[in-house]
């Protein structure tokens, strides 16, 4: 017999009760999704200024928006660090000098705006002179998922570097959810970094990426091992400077490195380190010619 709403409701509460660490209940709010994502909003209107509001940007008013902007973004950024610094340390730990430490952060948030456009605007560049399809600056800004998973990586990496370790996955979910392109956080990336149409792209926790490094669709950069007692090691792998990684190549481990000035073609499967100025490919053969009428034929690969 079909059970009434009051003894659903009531089955719900009691697997609240008996379900322990899937239930957050007696404790201070975590931080919200829907706050993290106006919060990468607003930071991406400050990097790239004109580019994703209504609001037209002159001479005359740019000071006062952009100081309108950075006050209202202050009391958000504050507010979701609190939550985190919160969750990190627990509940003990509320008080002014959480209050204070989060204030703090904000304000070196802003500060590093400057040296995050400058690095942006290099892989804006990266794009421009590697994509023949790109039209324009303005293109790449507004059209181009790699770019933004770029964008949203290097603030929340700037979270990640300052213990903020919540609300920098939440933020690489954000736009993991917006683009198919999954950054840890935890990833150290240079400069000219240039992501290619980028769905499935993965890059783990402990990946490095040098500078002018090209990467494709489906590429993975993981672990070897998904081990817990490995959480601590460098786990994923490293790619030098002027590296080019094709569609669907897979790189494992953290003992690999792609030497510098190397390309590694799509669909290989690397866990060994490669020389500088290597040349990785996915050997395939075809029978060209042997086509017999009338029956299939299927390419050895």
């Amino acid at each position: 017999m079909m059970r009434s709403l009051k003894e659903i409701t009531e089955a719900i509460v009691k697997s609240y009760r008996d379900g322990g660490g899937a239930n957050h209940l007696g404790g201070l709010h975590l931080p919200s999704r829907d706050r993290v994502a106006r919060i990468l909003h607003g930071l991406e209107e400050l990097i790239f200024p004109g580019f994703s509001c209504d609001e037209a940007l002159t001479d005359e008013n740019l000071e006062y928006v952009t100081g309108s902007r950075v006050a209202a973004l202050l009391d958000e950024v504050r507010a979701q660090v609190v939550l985190d610094l919160t969750h990190e340390k627990g509940q003990a730990a509320v008080g002014p000098t959480l209050v204070d430490d989060a204030h703090a952060f904000a304000l070196s948030l802003f500060d590093a705006i400057p040296s995050l456009r400058a690095a942006l605007d290099l892989d804006v560049q990266a794009l421009l002179d590697g994509d023949p399809a790109v039209r324009s600056r303005e293109e790449v800004i507004l059209a181009y998922p790699g770019l933004r998973a770029v964008l949203v990586h290097r603030v929340a990496s700037f979270f990640w570097k300052n213990d903020l370790r919540l609300l920098a996955r939440m933020m690489s979910e954000v736009v993991h959810g917006a683009t198919g392109i999954d950054i840890h956080p935890g990833a150290t990336i240079g400069d000219h970094f240039y992501i290619d149409h980028g769905t499935g792209v993965v890059i783990g926790e402990t990946t490095i990426i040098g500078n002018h490094v090209k990467i494709y669709q489906g590429v993975s950069l993981g672990a070897l091992s998904v081990s817990k007692k490995l959480q601590d090691h460098k786990r994923h792998p490293t790619l030098e400077d002027h590296v080019t990684i094709y569609a669907g190549a897979t790189i494992l481990g953290g003992d690999t490195v792609v030497g510098h000035h190397s390309v590694v073609g799509g669909n290989v499967w690397l866990v060994k380190t490669v020389p500088p100025y290597s040349v990785v490919e996915h050997e395939v053969s075809v029978r060209v010619g042997s086509r017999d009428r009338g029956k299939s034929f299927d390419p050895a690969i």
